[in-house]
């Protein structure tokens, strides 16, 4: 009788000899092995028992197989019916087929993650980075640099500050935006963030040939602030009424000066701290910029209750367009910022004192719509991020221990409100509203992103998994999918966070940089230049008026202000003012609100870009111990530990 295929018959342990024809196709060929009780194939008195498989590949021998009687009590006979080589060829075939298969698949789950967490941004992040850069080359003003990158852009406000009273020299700075305006406020917060992105990833702008090109951005503002140090350079009326490219002004750039703005002089002490640190191997140049710092501070802060009145009411005495442009709601945290600073710059704990013994009146300051924000009117958030780092990495114990782990803990819930969705809302799109009555939200997601990214880095220094946020915990991973590579309908990674053991809840969490660089309903990037479509129509004078070697007056440019031709100069790398709440964009000339530039809004977009970027590959002999191109120590060079207060 002949069984099914791969059944068993229980056999006795002799068998009769058995003869197969060649010439019969069909014929059952019986297999025959022996098994212990114990399932391991045993020898027979002879030979080692065996399966033999015959596939009809070959032609078959018509020999006589006999079966010597085994020694051992059981064996089983299995019999297996081969009726058709055809379909045996394809069934191997197939099962061959889905064993890869499911090994694609098992690797893939067990490869993927790794793979990801350094290289999961689909976007150049390095061309990004240097466009990004190029917007300060365009922002220029001064004696315009002969190897500058951008070639629509040169001398202009050669006699800035001859008006002033006594005149003095206030040529360079920075034009704020698409207006030929210079503000100190906005200039000091881009150098101190710029600066800071130096001293954290100095050897990642170095491994992609940028390190030169940051400072010297960093160096053109901190000249221009050495300059105005207490002073607030504005130009009137004709700045905002005449479209004008900037070499063409011909008007009258007046100086205005408020030496009772603190919030003003604690953000410029923050800029000449952090840049003494980007400059410390030029000693002489670093000193200068102390030097400065601590004079100022020392100013700002001798009579606080005389300067709260004039700071609250935000630079008012700087001139109608500060106050309209840049109106600070607080003087506390500029003050906190400037001292953390200016201590990391000197090493001088007074300067930490008066840090964390006024952090929480800074905390009291605080506007409820200016929580967890970190741009130029607010640098709280920020500055917790610095007094964490220095609790984390070099703490120097009592009487500072308060003050740092009050912010430690402000900024483990800053955590959790970016990664909750409990308390900002977002856009259709995914894009993270930190201000969304404000506009302009690209601004506060490339901070966001650039400080949810260094403090993953802070807690994989630390050898931490993530944060707990009450019934919630969000993994260091987590936090790097809100900066980088989360996934969305726009977003190739979808299938990754499917098999992520995490919820896909928080892995939606729609990457706030790549939103930026197109990943966004528009399918539009919001940094100029980048990618194959972005705004045209940029509110900036100089890229939107011919460079063609001819004067024009202010009348003259209006016929470019309104014009519906794109611009005739790329702008790149700047990143325009942003959609609406509702994730609607529209590319015109005469509405800032959408198309407008800043080089506040691009530091921050620096920030994250380079945070975000793969680090440099590892040396062994890195005496930082890291391989996240992050300089851990760097900061705390001009720091001594402190004895115990007796």
């Amino acid at each position: 009788m002949v069984n099914s295929i791969g059944s068993p018959t229980h056999t006795s342990a002799s068998h009769a000899d058995r003869n197969y024809s060649s010439g019969i196709d069909h014929q059952p060929v019986r297999f025959v092995h022996t098994i212990s009780e114990a399932g391991r194939l045993l020898p027979s008195a002879s030979q080692w028992s065996s399966i033999e498989l015959d596939f009809h590949l070959a032609p078959q021998p018509n020999t006589t197989y006999d079966s010597l009687p085994s020694q051992y009590s059981k064996s089983f006979d299995y019999e297996l019916v081969i009726t058709d080589k055809k379909y045996f060829k394809r069934f191997v075939s197939v099962s061959i087929f889905i064993l890869l298969v499911i090994l694609a698949i098992v690797l893939l789950v067990q490869f993927l993650p790794h793979a990801h967490k350094h290289h999961g941004n689909p976007k150049n992040i390095t061309l990004a980075l240097n466009q990004a850069l190029m917007f300060f080359d365009a922002q220029k003003s001064g004696n315009y640099p002969s190897n500058s990158p951008v070639k629509f852009r040169g001398d202009s406000g050669l006699q800035d500050g001859n008006t002033s009273n006594p005149p003095a020299d206030l040529k360079g700075g920075f034009y704020d935006s698409g207006k030929n305006i210079k503000f100190s406020f906005p200039t000091a917060y881009t150098i101190t963030l710029l600066s800071w992105t130096v001293i954290e990833y100095h050897d990642k702008y170095g491994s992609i040939g940028e390190l030169d090109h940051v400072k010297d951005i960093i160096r053109w503002g901190s000249d221009y602030l050495l300059k105005i140090v207490g002073s607030n350079h504005t130009s009137g009326y004709n700045d905002v009424t005449c479209w004008q490219r900037p070499e063409d002004m011909n008007y009258l750039r007046p100086v205005s000066a408020n030496e009772t703005a603190s919030d003003l002089a604690g953000e410029i002490v923050a800029a000449l701290s952090a840049a003494s640190i980007v400059f410390k191997e030029d000693t002489g140049y670093s000193i200068k910029l102390i030097q400065s710092a601590e004079k100022l501070f020392e100013v700002a802060t001798k009579n606080d209750t005389g300067h709260h009145q004039g700071t609250y009411t935000a630079l008012e005495d700087c001139g109608g367009e500060a106050r309209a442009n840049y109106n600070s709601s607080g003087y506390q945290d500029e003050l906190i910022w400037g001292g953390t600073w200016l201590f990391f710059a000197t090493g001088n704990t007074s300067y930490l004192g008066y840090a964390t013994g006024n952090f929480n009146a800074a905390e009291g300051e605080e506007t409820a719509s200016e929580q967890g924000v970190f741009y130029w009117n607010n640098k709280l958030t920020a500055n917790a991020v610095l007094l964490t780092r220095l609790r984390y990495f070099h703490d120097l114990g009592y009487p500072y221990e308060v003050g740092l782990g009050s912010s430690s803990k402000k900024i483990d819930l800053l955590i959790c409100s970016y990664l909750s969705r409990k308390i900002y809302n977002r856009t259709p799109g995914g894009l993270i509203l930190l201000r969304p009555d404000n506009g302009e939200p690209l601004q506060f997601a490339a901070t966001a992103s650039f400080l949810g990214k260094l403090y993953s880095d802070y807690l994989e220094l630390l050898r931490r998994s993530g944060v707990s946020c009450s019934s919630e915990f969000f993994s260091v991973e987590m936090l790097r999918e809100f900066s980088i590579s989360q996934a969305s309908i726009y977003s190739a990674s979808v299938e990754f966070c499917k098999i992520r053991p995490f919820k896909l809840s928080h892995c939606s969490l729609f990457s706030q940089v790549n939103y930026i660089l197109g990943d966004n309903p528009m399918k539009m990037s919001y940094m100029v230049g980048f990618g194959n479509k972005y705004p045209t129509h940029v509110h900036h004078r100089a890229a939107s008026i011919p460079w063609d070697d001819q004067h024009y007056s202010c009348p003259e440019g209006d016929r470019w202000l309104y014009s519906k031709d794109p611009n005739p100069n790329i702008l790149y790398g700047a990143m325009v003012a942003g959609p609406d709440k509702f994730d609607n964009f529209l590319d015109d000339r005469d509405k800032p609100w959408f198309t407008e530039p800043t080089i506040a809004s691009n530091a921050g977009l620096v920030a994250a870009f380079i945070a975000l970027h793969d680090p440099p590959p590892y040396k062994s002999s890195d005496s930082n111990n890291n391989n996240l191109g992050i300089d851990l120590t760097g900061i705390f060079e001009n720091l001594q530990l402190v004895p115990p207060a007796t």
